[in-house]
């Protein structure tokens, strides 16, 4: 598990049905955390980021319907973590984009946007995948 620097100011789970309109919900949602802990500076990519995230566990996440997608929005000392969970068993891979359509871009951008990022198991079934996104510069 990974240890962010200090535990988290304030934190916000919340649980969804894993399908497609979760995503939009999901982004009010985190659009909402981050006003109310002034950190609009982070909301543009916060938001691509929590969307990957999302959309992926919504997408790919093989497991019984009743299973729902958590997601963890916390507010840390230095910026931003957020945290996907979902039932499925399959981690996700930052493979090649595809040549045609929008599939295979996701990680990519959450890579390159996000501080730092990674797929971890957890209790139970499935993982949880979490970026954090830093309101101080990215270490090159």
């Amino acid at each position: 598990m990974v240890h962010f620097i200090g535990p988290p100011l304030a934190e916000v789970v919340r649980r969804w049905r894993r399908e497609p309109r979760t995503v939009p919900l999901v982004r009010a949602e985190l659009r909402s955390a981050l006003g109310e802990w002034r950190l609009a500076e982070l909301e543009e990519n916060a938001l691509i980021v929590v969307s990957e995230l999302v959309t992926n566990a919504v997408r790919h996440a093989v497991g019984p319907r009743d299973r729902e997608v958590e997601t963890r929005f916390l507010r840390l000392p230095d910026g931003l973590a957020i945290e996907v969970h979902d039932a499925g068993d399959g981690w996700p891979e930052i493979g090649p984009p595809a040549a045609e359509g929008e599939g295979g871009r996701g990680l990519h951008l959450v890579a390159a946007l996000a501080h730092r990022w990674a797929v971890e198991e957890r209790c139970g079934p499935g993982k949880r995948v979490w970026a954090h996104l830093s309101v101080r510069p990215r270490r090159g």
